[in-house]
């Protein structure tokens, strides 16, 4: 038997460079029957596949955007887009503004206009549309869009606010599911493909921005009676619908709420927020009782009331944490949050400040990469959409760890070590072994190669 390859990318919390180290390592008989600090490999035992890495294009990202040079643009939306370098092929918008937008604005506000006639994209076309088309040029006219509300026009809602969570109007349900599908339509009138949508950005939260609350029955009667025959009426069947969009800590039950024997078919799965913790259990859970509808992180970032902002490099780790966590509970897509915010966090028209992957400074006019792009570079370059998530066992909690095989044959694990200690591993797979040393601090992407 030929012995297989190992080919691995190790970043630390402590470099500076993007590209920490490389280094190569050969398989070699297992003769021995290596027993202790190994890490298992089983390629045959195969779960969901995998859809891809994106993030979301808020107003506020696309307003910096609009403030850099050509070439700082480039060098952000190459980074990301590029099939070259991170290949995000998934892209999160809002509808109408959200908390990161320079400040509230909606499509309508007419009460009396019933058929949308007064609907304006005007304020999305101002800053998002260049950005995205940009992005899209650079993932090859490929990018997969998912749609988010934050809020129904002020009108619509029982506090007559889009902010401070309110409700929506039981006799504004028809006209609202049909502003929805309105924003459908003028994103795929401009070319863009609508992959997806949510009901309703965190409905359990009430918050000084935009904002609405839905129960689980008032989710599922929008779904059953007003959203889901409205796009059946637009053409729009095969854009999938998602409920709850929210932190996991109750997403098995509004899960269990929501989809029946009227609404399983309505349904395409749940997205889930990573604030409120782990709750990577319920993932597993939701993924063995509800083993046709799909997990997908739509939203994750490092917020700045919750995480102290001149620790943010060390933060990275956490935020790896996370997507192991979900990926190997049955995630199958992640969505970052803003890809690209100003050097306070923002703007954000309530202060509510966050970190992102490349932050620029509008004063310096500088655009500075942060760590965390360097370790989600880690999994998006090489977790491609296709992608088969496999089984591993790992001999320390040390050490976190998930792998994949690509659609070309190749096994990819991603290894994180957040502890202080160096781990010496022996990867074995398939009567194979190879012994490598994971840093401490780090992030390792191991692609084994020469499968037979």
């Amino acid at each position: 038997m030929d012995n297989m390859v190992m080919n691995l990318r190790t970043a630390t919390t402590k470099s500076q460079e993007y590209e920490a180290f490389r280094q190569m390592v050969l398989f070699h008989e297992d003769i021995e029957g290596v027993e202790n600090k190994v890490i298992n490999i089983y390629p045959e035992l195969q779960y969901e596949t995998f859809e891809g890495f994106g993030g979301a294009i808020t107003d506020a990202a696309a307003y910096v955007y609009s403030k850099m040079n050509a070439e700082q643009k480039k060098t952000v939306i190459e980074k990301y887009f590029s099939p070259e370098q991170m290949k995000y092929g998934l892209v999160r918008v809002h509808m109408d503004s959200c908390d990161f937008s320079v400040n509230q604005y909606e499509a309508l506000s007419d009460p009396e206009d019933e058929n949308l006639e007064g609907f304006s994209f005007e304020r999305t076309e101002k800053y998002i549309i260049p950005m995205l088309e940009d992005a899209n040029r650079a993932a090859g006219g490929n990018l997969k869009l998912m749609l988010s509300p934050w809020s129904p026009p002020a009108f619509m809602k029982t506090n007559g606010k889009r902010s401070l969570g309110g409700s929506l109007k039981p006799e504004y349900r028809e006209r609202w599911a049909e502003y929805i599908c309105r924003y459908i339509h003028e994103f795929e009138e401009r070319g863009y493909k609508v992959q997806r949508i949510s009901l309703q950005n965190e409905p359990k939260a009430v918050q000084t921005w935009d904002s609405c609350v839905y129960t689980a029955e008032e989710e599922k009667t929008f779904l059953r009676d007003y959203m889901y025959p409205a796009m059946c009426r637009h053409g729009y069947e095969d854009i999938e619908i998602f409920i709850w969009d929210h932190n996991k800590e109750r997403i098995y039950e509004r899960m269990r709420d929501i989809v029946d024997e009227d609404t399983a078919h309505m349904v395409a799965g749940a997205a889930f927020h990573w604030y409120s913790g782990d709750h990577f259990e319920l993932l597993g859970v939701l993924r063995n009782m509800y083993p046709d509808k799909k997990l997908i992180l739509s939203e994750s970032c490092l917020e700045y009331r919750c995480f102290d902002k001149d620790s943010i490099q060390n933060n990275a780790g956490r935020l790896a944490h996370e997507i192991i966590g979900d990926l190997s509970h049955g995630m199958c897509a992640f969505y970052d949050w803003n890809i690209l915010l100003d050097e306070t966090g923002g703007p954000n028209h309530v202060g509510n400040y966050c970190h992102a992957p490349f932050l620029y400074d509008m004063e310096k006019k500088q655009l500075m990469p942060q760590k965390t792009l360097e370790y989600f570079y880690h999994f998006s370059h090489y977790i491609v959409p296709g992608s088969v998530r496999i089984a591993t066992s790992r001999y320390t909690d040390q050490l976190e760890t998930v792998a994949y095989q690509t659609p070309d044959q190749k096994i990819v694990m991603v290894i994180l070590n957040r502890s202080s200690e160096v781990c010496p591993v022996s990867v074995r797979m398939n009567h194979q072994v190879a012994e490598v040393v994971i840093q401490a601090d780090s992030i390792t992407t191991c692609v084994i190669d020469g499968l037979k």
